[in-house]
């Protein structure tokens, strides 16, 4: 196994981060020091990105690339790194090989709901601020409206946003991503929480969002932007609500100001590190 590290200067973190998920749809480990961060992805030899395309994508940020040879148990050992995630009182997102106990049921839900996603080639096992913030909304949601229907997940990944989504009562369900392991690990994973929901490719760079009431996006700002320049306005077949994340907190006036131009306005707003997600509504 590999573990192949690109470090960049802080100032230009997000560009890089942004060009990096095009070419690793599985997602990188983040790292932050004084004077850089680190963005890391493992792999067996000849199925990690070529050193070429990862120089091209940093840029005038690059300031390192480094591979390391993680030892042969690491298959073994890196599970130690994920435990469940629980979701303020109505969801916990676990991997396989942990057992979870079934708690008292949450407030205004019915009995707390799980999630069982192993990590792998897509992005979204829960322990990342982003992913937890979405659900944490989307629960926020539920419990204020017993009206469900339609969603999307744009940039689904791994299907954890759109499996929970479906095992609370929303549907029909429709998650999309550019990235054929996302579309492969989205479809797999519902199926394996037994969750009824479709899973379609789709760029959404180039090809506006489908119609739904809900849209749940956990993409970088500069594909939230782009996704909102797309999109129908408010009142004209665009989605009732809106639960965006992805975004670093201080790019929150970027994305809100995007979708405003759309017709929308901020609900709600939630921080994790420096990380942020987005609750919006037509205004």
């Amino acid at each position: 196994m590999i573990r192949l590290a690109v470090r960049c200067k802080p100032e230009l973190a997000e560009r890089v981060l942004a060009e990096l998920v095009e070419i690793v749809p599985g997602g990188v480990e983040e790292e932050r020091g004084d004077t850089y961060v680190e963005y890391a992805i493992y792999g067996p030899p000849g199925e990690i990105p070529e050193l070429p395309d990862i120089e091209v994508a940093a840029g005038d940020g690059l300031v390192e690339i480094e591979t390391t040879e993680i030892p042969d148990d690491w298959a073994d050992r890196w599970r130690d790194f994920h435990e469940p995630v629980i979701v303020g009182d109505w969801l916990v997102v676990r991997p396989s090989w942990e057992d979870w106990e079934e708690p008292e049921p949450g407030a205004g839900l019915s009995d707390r709901i799980e999630v069982v996603i192993d990590p792998g080639r897509a992005f979204g096992t829960g322990a990342h601020a982003t992913t937890s913030l979405s659900l944490e909304l989307l629960g926020e949601l539920a419990a204020e409206s017993p009206e469900r229907g339609s969603v999307a997940d744009l940039g689904t990944g791994s299907g954890v946003l759109a499996i929970a989504a479906a095992l609370l009562g929303y549907g029909p369900v429709l998650a999309l991503d550019h990235e054929l392991p996302a579309v492969e690990a989205a479809a797999a994973n519902a199926e394996l929480n037994g969750a009824e929901i479709a899973v379609e490719r789709r760029n959404l760079r180039e090809q506006p969002g489908p119609q739904a009431r809900v849209w749940l996006a956990n993409l970088t700002a500069p594909l939230l932007v782009a996704v909102a320049g797309l999109m129908p306005a408010a009142g004209e077949g665009g989605p009732e609500q809106l639960v965006v994340s992805g975004l670093l907190a201080r790019e929150r006036s970027q994305v809100t100001d995007a979708f405003g131009t759309r017709g929308y306005r901020e609900l709600a707003f939630r921080e994790g590190g420096e990380w942020g997600a987005l609750r919006l509504a037509p205004r």
